[in-house]
């Protein structure tokens, strides 16, 4: 059966034309465009960009902050036949959106005022490029450049001379099969790969993620995510827009950090039932939370810390798990709390959020654990670019603390080890999928298709295993496996999450294993904890004296998870670091060593510092103090 998202969109606009859709907020309140609204002003838009010119096959990209007019231009795309490559606006470098632009032969760039500067700074390499349409109202414009409100106007031209039969026929002929998005992936590896999303893809993906999130038309969400993220597409605007429900994107600042500090308010002032998180944000939430506590003093952070402990016990692993056996007489006491002060902490997030999702990473225990005792449960998710994104999550209905949930329906998946054989429950290996969201392939990259979807099967590099209890837990990447020199594996996130959730002088960590004697770490320091602790021996990282015993320091923090520390029934010994390199600077987007998804680019980092890995296999190197760490912790210092 044919099923766009042209099909869904006007079929939502059918069954629910007043429900609001899209709120935006310009002023100094969201304001509601209801979803008749909305398709008007996509059938103005896309009009427009036929007597521009687009034609149905042609690549489009669009870069923006989130707003109405993202969706809005999304949709006016596809009417016109064309296809999306969203770009995210975190991509500072003008290679990282030339390589974009030029690889998916994009002809016409819809972009925000704010990000124009980046289009501008490369327009003489994109000959290809037929327009620039500019969202916001600016002084002046260069050439090929021209703007929203000319599109718009053109559209009204457009629909008052032809029939809305004529107007509409090139988006009804799209079929399931048709491409709706190249969404670029981050590139954990070699350069990024265009992911090719049919609209098939994405409302078979809608289908399937409903089949583990119940929503009705009353509910509403802030897409706090970047829009251009799959996982914001399906689950932060297709699945509201299929069910009638209303969608907000986050008020744009004059800056990019300027829209980060808008998002606590908007949560505030939208009040919204369902919001999606990554780790990143999810940490900072934390953050801002227990700073919130400290401030109200001792008392009300030990009463808060002893109600989190309380709750921690009554809960156990969630869902089925929740006050089991004799933790049920912790009930009223949990009950007590949840009044009078983990109330209060959900009133910061609008007082009717029902539960965060969470994707993008893997999200540790201790954090599902935190926002579920004060009653604002964060599910964890699980899935990727390439399936469109959704494979599995937690929900209401069935959760445990460190899954990745039940299956999306329907779908096939089975676990397989390095020869492709198919695995039993219980046992590690790839994640391997068959649905109707696996991508279409790889934008000009047939190889890496071949490598990645065989025989219908979408071979995801993840590690993971299907539990006993029929869940599906996530390990981390197949291919970033630790191997150690007699072939055996191990996954490393968890390790390096617990290393830096433990270690207040650590930052950010990376082990590395590749069929070595023994397993080291490159490690991004925090100096302003290190002075701290310095300052009481009366010593600083300028001295040498100083810089040595920040060694020992971090070199404390991970013997805690060694035989004898008080951590060490975590992990295997074997796979924590026999020795460490400590880096000069951390691992960011602007130096590549981070993702879009803030995923730290293991290939890149290994590439990057291979010398100081060789090194820790040296003498030399396994003693902790040595010059090449000490010379790491004097750089940048004034």
């Amino acid at each position: 059966m044919k099923k766009t998202i042209i099909d869904l969109f006007e079929s939502s606009v059918r069954q629910y034309p007043d429900n609001p859709f899209l709120w935006e907020k310009t002023t100094d309140a969201f304001e509601p465009t209801t979803y008749k609204e909305v398709q008007q002003q996509v059938y103005t838009a896309s009009a427009g960009l036929m007597a521009l010119g687009v034609k149905k096959g042609d690549n489009m990209a669009l870069l923006s902050e989130g707003r109405n007019a993202w969706i809005i231009g999304e949709l006016a795309m596809f009417y016109a036949g064309a296809t999306n490559v969203p770009l995210s606006i975190k991509l500072e470098e003008a290679n990282d959106l030339l390589f974009r632009l030029v690889h998916a032969d994009v002809k016409y760039i819809l972009v925000s005022g704010n990000q124009l500067k980046k289009i501008r700074a490369i327009m003489d390499k994109l000959p290809l490029v037929e327009k620039v349409i500019v969202i916001d109202e600016l002084p002046e414009h260069k050439e090929k450049e021209t703007t929203w409100s000319e599109v718009l106007r053109m559209g009204k031209e457009y629909l008052a001379s032809h029939s809305l039969e004529d107007f509409l026929a090139v988006g009804q002929s799209l079929q399931n099969g048709d491409y709706a998005t190249i969404t670029y992936t981050s590139g954990t590896t070699a350069d990024p790969k265009g992911v090719i999303l049919t609209h098939r893809n994405y409302t078979a993906n809608v289908e399937q993620a409903l089949s583990c999130v119940d929503i009705d038309h009353t509910w509403r969400t802030l897409v706090i995510l970047p829009l251009d993220h799959c996982f914001a597409h399906v689950v932060g605007f297709y699945i509201f827009m299929s069910k009638g429900a209303s969608v907000a994107t986050v008020q744009v600042g004059r800056t990019g950090l300027e829209t980060l500090k808008n998002i606590p308010a908007n949560i505030k002032e939208f009040k919204p039932y369902l919001i999606l998180s990554v780790p990143a944000l999810a940490k900072n939430f934390k953050k801002n939370i227990e700073q919130g506590i400290r401030a109200q003093g001792k008392h009300v952070t030990r009463l808060f810390n002893f109600a989190l402990k309380t709750a921690y016990t009554y809960n156990g692993d969630g869902g089925e798990d929740k006050g089991r056996g004799a933790r049920f007489l912790l009930k009223p006491l949990v009950s007590l709390f949840n009044r009078v002060l983990f109330a209060k902490v959900r009133e910061n997030f609008g007082g009717q959020l029902k539960f965060f999702i969470g994707g993008g990473a893997l999200l540790d225990k201790d954090l599902q654990k935190f926002y579920y005792a004060i009653g604002l449960p964060m599910y964890q998710g699980y899935g990727l670019s390439e399936a469109t994104p959704v494979i599995s999550t937690n929900g209401p209905e069935r959760h445990t603390f460190g899954s990745s949930g039940v299956l999306v329906r329907p779908l096939d998946l089975k676990i397989c080890d390095a020869d492709g054989k198919e695995l039993p429950a219980g046992e590690k290996g790839e994640i391997v999928i068959r649905g109707e969201n696996v991508m279409a392939g790889y934008w000009k990259n047939p190889a890496a298709t071949a490598e990645t979807v065989r025989d219908g099967w979408l071979y995801t590099g993840d590690m993971g295993y299907i539990g006993h209890d029929g869940l599906l837990y996530v390990l981390g990447r197949f291919k970033s496996l630790l191997i150690g020199s007699d072939g055996e594996k191990y996954s490393p996130e968890g390790i390096e999450e617990a290393l830096v959730e433990h270690s207040s002088c650590i930052d950010q960590l990376i082990l590395y294993n590749n069929q070595s004697p023994y397993t080291v770490a490159l490690v991004v320091p925090n100096k302003d904890r290190l002075k701290k602790h310095l300052a009481h021996q009366h010593l600083d990282l300028s001295s040498d004296k100083g810089r040595e015993e920040a060694i020992r320091i971090i070199q404390s923090q991970i013997d805690r998870f060694r035989k004898g520390g008080d951590l060490s029934t975590l992990f295997p010994d074997r796979w924590l670091p026999a020795a460490f390199a400590i880096l000069p600077e951390p691992f960011t987007e602007q130096n590549g060593m981070v993702n879009s998804t803030m995923k730290i680019v293991r290939g890149k980092v290994e590439k990057a510092y291979a010398s100081r890995i060789d090194h820790l296999y040296t003498p030399e190197g396994k003693n902790p103090v040595n010059e090449e760490n000490k010379k790491a912790l004097g750089k940048g210092l004034s």
